[in-house]
């Protein structure tokens, strides 16, 4: 219901009080000039954009014709696999690895549509061209194993090949293997037995063992010490009444000491302290003595002179601290000079040494030699050594001489050995060995006797001389008091003196 103004009454028109509409408001479009509505306008006829045909008067081609800018080109344009440009959708940039739908084949599908497609055939490859060298300038692509295999890209003679190349490997491998397998069973086995040494081998004796336990009760270890160093060395009692044998370097550690404190261990344990009675530098011998020890074992001597070369001998000692030590060799030379590294006015101090290879180390010093009988022979004194070890090269004094000089010691406490008096220096021309006299000194035996600076001696007695060394020993061996025939070498001829060496 309506007033006569046409406006609905209160009752029809609800609790809302009535708003009239407001006139919409007037467009203000901006004043567009004539140059710029030539060259943006639609031209007439045309609904679309700019009119193609239309030249902008600067004497360049139509947009149409223009070649488009390669960057926008690329960002803009269709993709390579020609789905579109960037108006796609993320998730289509898959569809670039899809392959495209197979073309429909009119000969299986009558309803399929008439075009041109692919050939029957797959055109054939160009061959791969090869350079000088022998390779391939562009490698074939490489089939897989299941290409070769279900896909029937080889022939049927290259995959018979191909089995018959594996089947020859897998062939010789197994070869080798079994091969191999032969020589792991000669090395190693389950079934292995160490076989024992039949019994009667084991009861033929021990030779060896049964002289060391008759000698080793006279065997002793000697300790030397002073406030600032101490040494090790063995002995050998040759006297019940506790008169002892030992090496000079062993009492005095290696000269370092007059006087030191000296203690001897017996086999058994028991200890008891020894006092020096003498000792003699110029043969490296020693003799000490201990009080009231009873029931003391003590060791044979023998005969030195009549040791051959070859001969089975045994030393015993205390090698490296290590007591009751047996090693076991035999005589490789007799008679043999060797220096013991000090000096008398006589000459060098050496030894007529007796030579072994039995295996001699540092404590072994002072132990016995002896031989198969159990009789001493020498007393172990040096090694000839590069390294500080045993190297086979063990030197005794011979026995002999152990005998006479510490009965002398035991005696007067000291001992004089034969010199003619003379200092030499060994001589080897090539053809001649011998020992050049360098000095002859005033009133001695060898004045007496004629001989000269610069005489060689080759002989003593019945010795030969060959070097300095073998000089001073050979005067020892002949003794004070008696003839001796000399030959000595004076202006290339041979001269025999007679010489009576004295006690130096």
């Amino acid at each position: 219901m309506e007033d006569e103004t046409g406006v609905p009454a209160p009752a029809e028109r609800g609790a809302e009080p009535y708003r009239p509409l407001r006139e919409p408001s007037p467009l203000h479009r901006p004043v567009v000039e004539t140059a710029s509505a030539a060259h943006f306008s639609r031209p007439a006829g045309v609904t679309g954009g700019l009119d193609p045909r239309r030249d902008t008067g600067t004497g360049e081609a139509p947009d149409a014709a223009r070649e488009p800018d390669p960057a926008l080109a690329e960002a803009f344009g269709p993709t390579r696999s020609g789905t579109g440009g960037i108006e796609r959708h993320p998730s289509w940039q898959d569809l670039d690895h899809v392959p495209p739908p197979p073309q429909p084949d009119p000969w299986r599908n009558p309803h399929a549509p008439v075009g041109v497609g692919s050939p029957a055939l797959a055109p054939t490859p160009a061959p791969v061209p090869h350079d000088l060298s022998g390779g391939h300038t562009d490698h074939p692509p490489r089939l897989s194993l299941s290409e070769a295999l279900f896909e029937r890209r080889l022939s049927r003679q290259a995959l018979l090949g191909a089995v018959a190349a594996v089947a020859v490997v897998a062939s010789v491998g197994g070869g080798v293997g079994a091969l191999v397998a032969d020589s792991a069973r000669v090395l190693t086995t389950s079934t292995v037995r160490i076989a024992d040494a039949p019994q009667k081998v084991i009861d033929s004796g021990n030779p060896v063992g049964e002289v060391a336990q008759r000698v080793q009760p006279a065997v002793v270890n000697i300790r030397v010490s002073t406030p600032s160093a101490r040494g090790e060395g063995s002995g050998i009692v040759i006297d019940p009444q506790g008169y002892i044998v030992t090496n000079n370097h062993v009492v005095t550690m290696d000269g370092a000491a007059d006087r030191a404190d000296i203690e001897v261990v017996f086999p058994d344990g028991s200890r008891a302290p020894a006092d020096l009675v003498g000792r003699d530098p110029a043969t490296d011998l020693a003799v000490l003595k201990v009080e009231d020890v009873q029931n003391l074992t003590v060791a044979a001597l023998g005969d030195s002179d009549q040791v051959e070369v070859g001969e089975q001998v045994i030393a015993i000692g205390s090698p490296l601290g290590l007591a009751r030590t047996v090693t076991e060799g035999i005589v490789s030379a007799t008679q043999r000079p060797i220096a013991l590294g000090e000096s008398t006015s006589d000459g060098d101090v050496v030894i007529d040494a007796i030579q072994t290879d039995a295996a001699i180390n540092p404590g072994n010093s002072g132990g016995p030699l002896i031989d198969t009988r159990g009789a001493v022979i020498g007393i172990n004194t040096s090694i000839f050594t590069q390294s500080g070890g045993s190297i086979g090269l063990g030197f005794a004094i011979p026995v002999n001489d152990v005998r006479d000089i510490a009965t002398s010691l035991m005696r007067e406490g000291s001992v004089r050995h034969a010199t003619i008096g003379v200092n030499a220096r060994k001589a080897d021309n090539g053809n001649l060995e011998g020992a050049e006299l360098v000095n002859v000194r005033e009133g001695s035996a060898a004045q007496e006797a004629g001989l000269r600076e610069g005489d060689v001696v080759t002989r003593v007695g019945d010795r030969r001389v060959r070097s300095s060394d073998e000089l001073v020993v050979a005067v020892r061996r002949a003794g004070a008091g008696s003839d001796v025939p000399v030959e000595v070498i004076r202006g290339g001829a041979r001269v025999e003196v007679i010489v009576r060496p004295t006690l130096g």
